[in-house]
C-alpha cells in the first residue's frame, strides 16, 4: 500500500469515524486513498477555519482525538486558528498538512511553509514525514502525545510525493494511554484541610464533564458542603440550580461575585490549568499569592505551581481523587452560612431583568425563551462574544446539557460546532449563539450541513456592531466610535438561500411563540434576531459601559 492508504488505517485503527478538510492539490493521494475507506466519512467544508473547528468540537464532545486535512500555504494558514484554538482549550487534535515535495523543500517552491517555524510554538509537536517507512509510527505517536498530559494539537506535515510512495511495514497498533496514579494519602490530606476550612470553594473545570465526573463532583459538593464554581465555559460539569453552585468564572464575571467568592478560606481548583479566564484575570485566585490555601488538582504537572504559590499540588486525575476523598466525620457549623451567602447573591445574580431597550430586541429575552422551551438535554454551542454572556449568566445549566465553547476566545466556532452536534449527537438539539460579527467568519458551513443532513438552531444576534470591542471601547474611549459598526446583508435573505428554515425576531415582536417555531422546526433553522445594541450585554448598557 501506499504511505497514504496506510494514514488512512492508522485513523481507522485509533477508531476515526469522520475526518474534515477542504481539498487540495498537495495531498490528492491521501483524499484518493479516503474514497476506499467505509469507516472514515470524508467531511468536506466551505473554509479551513470551519474544517478545523469541526474537528475541534467533535474532540470536545468526544473527548478523543479528532482530524482536520489542510493543503499547504494558504489552506494551513487559514486552519491555524484551530490548532490554536486546541492549544488554548487542551482539546487533543490531529492536523495533517500538505506539504511540498521533497524535491522542492528549501527552494521557496509555490506555497513552500516550514510549519515547525509557523506551528511550533502553538502545538505540541509538529513532524515532517520525510521517510516513508515511519508513517505507521508517527501516526500511533500523534495519536498519543495529542491525548497525554495536558491534550492538544499534533501536526503531520505530508510532502507531496511521499504521499504516494509504498509502505510495506506492519501498521504499529494505538498506544494504550498513560495514566496518573491516585494516591489515598493525597486524598486524606485534602480531607483533612477541607475539615479545618470554614468557607472552602472548588473551582471545577471541563475534566468533569460526563456522566461520572458530573456525579461524581455533586457526590463530593453535597457530601463535604462545598459551593462549586464553574471554570469558564464549563458550567454544565454542575446543576446550577443547586444551592452549592457558586456562579460561573470568566470573562465578565462582575466584581461583586469575585468579591463574594474570595471570602473562601480554601480554594481547590480541579479538573482546570486555573489559566488567566478561569482564575479572573489571575486575581481570584491572585497571583502570585493567593489569599487563601490553593490546592491544584490535574493530571499533568506543567500547570501546578507555574504561576500560584499552590498548598498542595496532586498530580491526578481529579474525578479519582475526589471520589477518594474521606467523608467528614463533622462539618463546620459556619460552612451553612458561607453556603446560604452564595446561594443567595447567585440566586439573584441569575434573575433577568431587562433593561428594555428601544433600539431593538433584547437578547437576554430571547435567551430566557430558549432555556424555558429546549429539551433538557440540549446541547448550547457559543461562539465568542458578547452574545454568550446571557447564556452563562442566565440559562441554569446541568450535567443533562453539553456546553461547546471556545476558551481561546477564536470568533467562528459557533457555526462549525452546531454542525458537529447534528453529525455526532443526532438525537439532541443543538443550540448555536452566534453574533453578526461570528456569523459572517464561517457561517458559510451552513452549507455542510444541508449538505449532510445536521440540523443545528441558530440564533443569530444581529445588532450592526463588534459588540464586545464596542463595549470595550465605550469603557476606555467614550463616544469615540471607529472600527466596530457593521453594515449587514439582509440575515433572513442570507439563511434562506442556504435552504434553512428562518424565524425573525423585531422589537414588539411574540419572542415566545417565534422561538418555539424556531425550535420545532425538523431541519437546520435560523433564528433572526434584531438585537438591541444599547443592551450590549447581560452585564452592562452601552451608557453604563
Amino acid at each position: 500500500m501506499r504511505v497514504a492508504d496506510a494514514i488512512v488505517r492508522g485513523l481507522e485503527a485509533q477508531g476515526l469515524s469522520r475526518v474534515y478538510c477542504v481539498p487540495g492539490e498537495s495531498y490528492l493521494a491521501l483524499l484518493d486513498a479516503l474514497h476506499d475507506s467505509n469507516r472514515v466519512q470524508t467531511i468536506v467544508c466551505r473554509h479551513e477555519a470551519g474544517a478545523g473547528f469541526m474537528a475541534v468540537a467533535e474532540a470536545k464532545i468526544t473527548g478523543k482525538p479528532q482530524c482536520f486535512m489542510v493543503s499547504r500555504g494558504p489552506g494551513a494558514s487559514n486552519g491555524s486558528i484551530a490548532i490554536h484554538v486546541a492549544q488554548q482549550d487542551a482539546t487533543p487534535l490531529i492536523v495533517l498538512i500538505g506539504q511540498v515535495s521533497r524535491a522542492e523543500r528549501g527552494r521557496g517552491a509555490f506555497q513552500e511553509v516550514d510549519y515547525t517555524q509557523f506551528l511550533g510554538s502553538m502545538a505540541k509537536a509538529v513532524w515532517e514525514v520525510s521517510e516513508p517507512e515511519k508513517i505507521g509510527e508517527l501516526m500511533v505517536r500523534a495519536f498519543h502525545l495529542a491525548q497525554s498530559g495536558v491534550p492538544g494539537p499534533v501536526v503531520l506535515v505530508l510532502p507531496e510525493d511521499v504521499l504516494s510512495l509504498s509502505y510495506d511495514r506492519p501498521l504499529p497498533q494505538p498506544f494504550p494511554s498513560a495514566h496518573t496514579a491516585t494516591s489515598l494519602k493525597d486524598a486524606e490530606r485534602l480531607g483533612q484541610m477541607l475539615s479545618r476550612a470554614n468557607r472552602p470553594l472548588v473551582i471545577a473545570g471541563g475534566l468533569f464533564r460526563g456522566a461520572r465526573g458530573a456525579r461524581i463532583l455533586k457526590q463530593f459538593a453535597e457530601t463535604h458542603q462545598v459551593p462549586v464554581a464553574a471554570a469558564w465555559k464549563n458550567q454544565d460539569v454542575f446543576d446550577n440550580s443547586s444551592p452549592l453552585y457558586a456562579g460561573h468564572l470568566g470573562f465578565g464575571t462582575p466584581p461583586m461575585l469575585r468579591e463574594t467568592l474570595e471570602r473562601a478560606d480554601l480554594v481547590i481548583a480541579a479538573g482546570t490549568r486555573l489559566g488567566d479566564v478561569a482564575s479572573v484575570n489571575y486575581t481570584f485566585p491572585q497571583a502570585p499569592e493567593p489569599k487563601q490555601p490553593l490546592v491544584h488538582i490535574y493530571p499533568d504537572a506543567w500547570p501546578i505551581g507555574r504561576v500560584f504559590h499552590t498548598e498542595l499540588g496532586i498530580v491526578a486525575d481529579p474525578v479519582d481523587l475526589l471520589e477518594m476523598v474521606p467523608a467528614p466525620t463533622a462539618i463546620s457549623h459556619l460552612r451553612k452560612g458561607w453556603i446560604g451567602e452564595i446561594s443567595a447573591f447567585i440566586s439573584h445574580f441569575m434573575t433577568f431583568k431587562s433593561p428594555e431597550p428601544k433600539d431593538g430586541v433584547d437578547f437576554g429575552s430571547v435567551i430566557m425563551a430558549i432555556a424555558e422551551s429546549a429539551p433538557r438535554d440540549a446541547v448550547i454551542i457559543t461562539d465568542s462574544g458578547n452574545i454568550s454572556t446571557w447564556v452563562h449568566r442566565h440559562w441554569k445549566m446541568t450535567p443533562s446539557n453539553l456546553l461547546l465553547g471556545t476558551i481561546g476566545g477564536a470568533m467562528g466556532f459557533g457555526v462549525p460546532g452546531g454542525v458537529v452536534c447534528g453529525l455526532v449527537q443526532k438525537d439532541r438539539m443543538g443550540i448555536v449563539f452566534v453574533g453578526d460579527g461570528g456569523i459572517l467568519m464561517t457561517g458559510q458551513e451552513l452549507a455542510t450541513a444541508m449538505q449532510h443532513g445536521a440540523k443545528p438552531k441558530i440564533v443569530l444576534s444581529d445588532n450592526g456592531s463588534y459588540g464586545t470591542i464596542r463595549q470595550h471601547q465605550e469603557k476606555h474611549f467614550p463616544q469615540r466610535v471607529l472600527g466596530t459598526r457593521l453594515e449587514n446583508p439582509d440575515f433572513s435573505l442570507w439563511a434562506k438561500s442556504f435552504g434553512a428554515h428562518v424565524v425573525t425576531i423585531q422589537l414588539g415582536d411574540d419572542v415566545r411563540s417565534k422561538v418555539r417555531e424556531a425550535l420545532g422546526h425538523d431541519g437546520a433553522s435560523v433564528l433572526h434576531v434584531k438585537s438591541s445594541l444599547e443592551a450590549i450585554s447581560a452585564f452592562a448598557t452601552i451608557r453604563t459601559s
